[in-house]
């Protein structure tokens, strides 16, 4: 009678543990609350540094600067040296920036301490993204954006008259609230594997960071802006060629489905951010409404289309990209529109709550179909490439309504 020996079964090791999407929500979205605290309280904040309102609003522009170039130099941080690292070190950098706002006597302290605190917020964001995985998790990320950029104005306003500015300054730091939790999730290997990366390219990075200030320089200094950032396009395009698989590697940059959807989530975040800031000033010419009647119009719109952002994010994989896409491109469309020929108080709102809608949404979306399709040793390099290109919408944003509308 012969004894059957069965071979020893070979499982697959499990996949890694991701954090809850609540907790990548809580390290990434105050940073939108930290962007947007400053727009009711420049005047108070002036007077105590000694500048005035218009020098003030750099503290906006340093913020929004440091958030677009640091987003892709963290995203390079995760490639080389792997999400814990740079859950550190932006941790660290969003802790040394709040204490230094907090402190600071003199204005350029102040802008220093901004851009700082903006730069461990654009880690944050980095490190919560590339573990989101899903267009799902990406879009309660995102929808956490809009809510928190939608009460950041009017939370900072109330933090300021019960404390002062600078506590409003500080909101951006409740993302160091996730850490710990999400640092547990950051020693499994996965997304942080980054045994065979290539070297760090610090002239691509440099570059990069080049191309973009003088890009968010050009609402300001058009000239100047312009001519800078031509000049830096094309040693950029040539790095690139010498490294392809450097700071910005040459087949993201070649892919179609990655540049057709960083141009359209850096249209349709610049289409919001003018929105955002100009929509009072609209509602003021055109209606009769007092001012409290407008920010609470604001509020509601803005929560309305954070929230139906998140919706559309989680229905994205049932609906398919093409009506994804769409949806996105016909309201982002009419949003602007709307903004331009409504006289109508309601319908002005309706392109607040779309335009807020389209961005969030988009910005879930196709993040998870841009890095889809790249290779997963590059994937955080697109994830970082991405953000910055809606970051950028978030630079110009507020300077293109100042030309546009407020001045």
């Amino acid at each position: 009678m012969s004894t059957a020996v069965s071979a020893p079964r070979l499982t697959a090791p499990a996949p890694p543990r991701r954090p809850s999407a609540l907790w990548l929500a809580l390290l990434a979205a105050p940073i939108a609350t930290g962007a947007n605290a400053p727009v009711l309280i420049l005047p108070d904040m002036a007077r105590s540094l000694g500048v005035s309102t218009a020098q003030a609003t750099w503290t906006v522009t340093a913020f929004a600067w440091a958030m677009t170039v640091g987003t892709p130099l963290f995203a390079a941080l995760v490639r080389h040296r792997g999400l814990r690292a740079a859950l550190l070190t932006s941790a660290v950098a969003a802790l040394a920036g709040t204490a230094l706002v907090a402190v600071a006597p003199w204005f350029p302290l102040t802008l220093l301490g901004r851009a700082v605190q903006a730069a461990g917020g654009a880690g944050l964001v980095a490190v919560a993204m590339n573990l989101a995985g899903s267009t799902r998790r990406m879009g309660a990320i995102t929808a956490g954006f809009g809510v928190l950029g939608a009460v950041g104005p009017l939370l900072g306003s109330v933090l300021a008259s019960m404390v002062n500015w600078r506590a409003s300054l500080a909101l951006s730091a409740l993302g160091l609230l996730a850490v710990p939790a999400v640092w547990r999730h950051t020693t499994s290997p996965g997304p942080e594997r980054t045994t065979h990366a290539a070297p760090f390219d610090e002239v691509g990075a440099g570059l990069v960071a080049a191309l973009v200030s003088a890009l968010v320089l050009i609402p300001m200094a058009p000239c100047m802006g312009a001519l800078v950032a031509a000049a830096v396009a094309l040693p950029l395009a040539l790095h690139v060629r010498r490294r392809p698989d450097g700071f910005a590697p040459a087949a993201v940059l070649r892919s179609r489905a990655f540049v057709s959807s960083a141009l359209l989530a850096c249209a349709f975040s610049t289409s919001y951010f003018i929105l955002l800031f100009a929509l009072p000033e609209l509602v003021r010419r055109r209606t009769d409404w007092s001012t409290e009647a407008i920010g609470t119009g604001q509020l509601a719109a803005l929560l309305t289309g954070s929230a139906l952002s998140w919706l559309l994010a989680a229905a994205a994989a049932r609906l398919g990209h093409r009506k994804v896409l769409t949806v996105l491109i016909v309201l982002g469309t009419a949003a602007p529109l709307a903004a331009v020929f409504a006289s109508w108080g309601p319908a002005l709102l309706i392109a607040a709550a779309a335009a807020v809608f389209v961005a969030t949404g988009s910005n879930a979306v196709l993040s998870v179909h841009a890095a889809q399709h790249a290779q997963a040793a590059q994937r955080p390099a697109a994830i970082g490439l991405f953000v910055l290109c809606y970051q950028l919408g978030g630079a110009l944003g507020p300077a293109l309504a100042t030309l546009l509308v407020l001045t």
